[in-house]
């Protein structure tokens, strides 16, 4: 079996001419369609999808490689780009695990569709366990949503939005309902993101004014709190996963920059190459280390996902865990790398300052640091006594 070569979906050409407009996206503040238009020819939003349904047919552990390889070029278009593909790797969990119900967005996605992920709510720290939006069910079978979601990348260029809601009236309620809306006058996008980082994937905030979601389109009813059904595995193990693997992204992008500097500026007081400056030198080995650590954490557990491992009840501390340690690493790998570069890095037009205040977005995405810690001690150490 051939090794995976990312290059093949991401192809030098293609990831700089992303690369080249990443700073103007940032300094602007706008969505970067050029980059979109040119990752939806190549195929790139259907990766995850099988063959059969007009995708690539590639697994979780493969589409990791590829998301670590964008986010070199341009962070904010990679973690755009990951909301749509974590719809994608959600059906491929459930295709993979014999279960029904997400083919559309497959064929979706081959077909052009984006889509776009509605979850996180103001102030709503259950996340996938609980939802301040109502659902409300209809009688041919479809919902009507009315809520808020926050951080809702790829705002301006979603087709379909994947969200929750609770449904309080249904005999069997309360039930968490997963389901997808098109793009309606029902669907409000506020122009309101305006960041430190991330500035490309403008994830606005949207109101949702009874946006109805047909009933092919509701996909999962489940009971509210932690659960074990796939919708919530599957959404929870390939956000993770995809999340770290961006961050790692941007970590290895700042250890090239650090050492492109190492290697071309000499001190005036020794004369020396800082490359061979023992302090430069030691950084720059502290920061490969940490980052050598994140490739096979990412892999493995990848891998696990792909091939239906049984972690039982330590998934979600793996998970969780994972995401966590990728971005502290990736911060810390990123400090180190501005102190290598020095003075310079503290201009806007550094690329080293832009991942700076990209990599500072990684501790807000689910799982935050307490959640992880939370997590894995209710994992390896029970849950608190009462």
């Amino acid at each position: 079996m051939s090794a995976f070569d990312p290059a093949a979906y991401l192809p030098d050409e293609l990831l700089e001419r992303i690369r080249s407009r990443a700073a103007a996206v940032d300094a602007e503040n706008r969505f970067p369609e050029e980059d979109l238009a040119e990752l939806k020819d190549a195929g790139y939003l259907s990766i995850l999808v099988p063959r059969e349904h007009g995708g690539a047919g590639l697994g979780l552990a493969e589409a990791s490689l590829l998301q670590q390889r964008l986010a070199t070029a341009a962070p904010a278009t990679a973690l755009a780009i990951n909301m749509h593909l974590v719809w994608t790797g959600v059906a491929k969990v459930f295709g993979d695990r014999g279960i029904p119900g997400l083919e559309f967005v497959q064929e979706g996605a081959a077909a052009g569709e984006v889509f776009a992920f509605g979850i996180s709510e103001a102030g709503n720290d259950l996340v996938l366990f609980g939802s301040d939006t109502v659902a409300e069910p209809r009688p041919d079978g479809s919902y009507a949503f009315t809520g808020t979601k926050i951080f809702t990348s790829l705002a301006p260029v979603w087709t379909q939005l994947g969200l929750h809601g609770l449904d309080t009236t249904s005999p069997d309620g309360p039930q968490m309902v997963y389901a997808f809306v098109p793009r309606t006058d029902a669907v409000v996008t506020r122009d309101d993101w305006d960041t430190v980082g991330m500035r490309g994937t403008q994830s606005r905030t949207t109101e949702l004014h009874g946006a109805v979601a047909p009933a092919g389109r509701v996909v999962r009813r489940v009971a509210p709190g932690p659960n074990p059904d796939p919708i919530v595995f599957g959404i929870f193990s390939v956000f993770e996963i995809l999340l770290a693997s961006v961050y790692t992204g941007v970590a290895r992008r700042a250890l090239d920059l650090a050492i492109e500097v190492a290697r071309s500026r000499r001190s005036k007081k020794t004369g020396l190459s800082y490359s061979d400056d023992p302090d430069i030198r030691w950084r720059i080995a502290e920061m490969a280390l940490a980052y050598d650590a994140l490739l096979p954490q990412i892999s493995a557990l990848a891998k696990d996902v792909d091939e239906r491992a049984d972690h039982s009840a330590l998934w979600f501390a793996k998970l969780s865990g994972l995401k966590h340690r990728a971005v502290v690493s990736a911060k810390q790998i990123v400090d180190e790398a501005v102190l290598v570069a020095g003075g310079s890095s503290y201009f806007t037009r550094s690329e080293l300052s832009r991942l700076y205040r990209d990599v500072l977005a990684g501790m807000f995405h689910p799982s935050d640091p307490e959640s992880a810690h939370s997590t894995v001690a209710a994992a390896w150490l029970g849950p608190v006594s009462s």
